[in-house]
């Protein structure tokens, strides 16, 4: 199996991992002393992403500075397998929902590691930046997709099984990325120096942005479109799991082909057109009149996200030499956390206090909006295709 594969497979994993507690996560708070209100669940998955934006600068600033990223991959993932197992027997040593918590913010500290350098080690192989985050993005996608169907089925059987599975496909993790060889570059940077190096490139705060409010749709998705789709639609767990699989499963086929596509026709369409389409058609979920019509529109909202999420992790290998990479990526992460974290605070806090409808429209309102204001900002730094070939030219006009 090719490390492209290989590295692909972690990403997959650690998203399966997580994708697994969304289906039925109410019951899972619930049964581990959190209540069963949204506002519990809220804080449940803050605690996860709030560790993810603390920490994933650091683990990649670490691994370009010592030239290595494979075994911080497989530390970051056993440490979140074993946070998945404390939380779950939790409530059998007597430790309540505070605890819970900072057992999640642990976990999370260790997970993006993984998470974070296992892309970071995509972007280090050659290939083409858009196939590689292209494969990146496919992996997210099947395991998001994955994750929502098993971690229904999961959740149908018992509220904390879900959290043992997610520990046992991390420790499958470690094993893998165990045997993909470190292709760091060999001349990392001091930690100081490289610090200064990623501050001193502003254009990274283009596809950062960008990433920080598709993340926040993913992270509103994750927990107000579940809650939405099991209260307004009386569905339950196991149905949850399979309607977030309309989204995930074209969001992840169509990432590997349209991030390839990036390569050839450059980057600023797939970036903004594809924002804007993601952000009305997310609207739509929301005003949709029934089931059936809302679930066919997450159809949809999946293939506008397949064109953005690649697009966007190509525009950091765009920007940034080699050398730079781990702590780029790093820092895309923390943005992207961030988006999560703000996407389970907007919905939930939206959503008990307006209503559903209202959470729907500023989730979408927000991602059109970034489109519409950073369009300009894009199409200067926006790679294009050569005439007659596929390398990228970076537009400085």
């Amino acid at each position: 199996m090719s490390a492209r594969r290989r590295l692909a497979l972690v990403v997959w994993s650690v998203l399966v991992s997580q994708v697994f507690l969304y289906p039925g996560l109410s019951d899972t708070v619930a049964a581990l002393g959190g209540g069963d209100d949204i506002l519990a669940s809220t804080w449940f998955l803050v605690a996860e992403f709030g560790a993810f934006v603390c920490f994933a600068v650091v683990w990649g600033v670490a691994s370009d500075a010592l030239e290595r990223r494979a075994p911080f991959v497989v530390l970051g993932a056993l440490g979140g397998a074993a946070s998945y197992v404390t939380v779950a027997v939790a409530p059998r040593l007597g430790l309540g929902f505070t605890a819970v918590l900072g057992l999640r913010a642990v976990g999370g500290a260790f997970t993006i590691g993984a998470f974070s350098l296992a892309i970071t080690m995509l972007m280090d192989l050659s290939g083409g930046h858009g196939r590689n985050m292209g494969a990146a993005g496919t992996a997210i996608g099947v395991g998001a997709a994955l994750g929502s169907v098993v971690g229904g089925q999961l959740a149908a059987i018992g509220p904390l099984v879900p959290l043992y599975g997610g520990a046992a496909v991390l420790t499958a993790a470690a094993a893998l990325a165990a045997t993909v060889p470190d292709r760091s570059p060999d001349d990392g940077l001091p930690l100081g120096t490289l610090l200064d190096r990623v501050r001193g490139r502003p254009l990274l705060f283009v596809p950062f942005a960008f990433g920080y409010v598709d993340r926040l749709t993913a992270g509103f998705m994750a927990l107000t479109g579940v809650a939405y789709f099991r209260d307004a639609m009386g569905i339950d767990a196991a149905q949850a799991g399979l309607t977030l699989a309309l989204f995930f499963v074209p969001f992840a086929v169509f990432q590997y082909p349209l991030g390839s596509m990036s390569d050839r026709i450059g980057r600023f369409r797939p970036v903004v057109v594809g924002s804007i389409l993601y952000g009305v058609t997310l609207i739509a979920v929301g005003l949709a009149p029934t089931y059936v019509a809302a679930a066919g529109l997450l159809v949809v909202v999946g293939l506008c996200g397949a064109v953005v999420s690649p697009t966007t992790m190509a525009l950091v290998t765009d920007v940034v030499p080699p050398t730079e990479r781990g702590a780029a990526m790093g820092g895309f992460n923390v943005f992207g956390s961030l988006g999560m974290l703000s996407g389970f605070l907007v919905g939930g806090f939206v959503t008990d206090r307006y209503g559903y409808l209202a959470a729907f429209l500023t989730a979408g309102g927000l991602e059109i909006a970034i489109a519409v204001v950073a369009a300009g900002a894009v199409r200067k730094i926006a790679f294009e295709p050569e005439s007659g070939t596929a390398s990228p030219k970076l537009r400085t006009d």
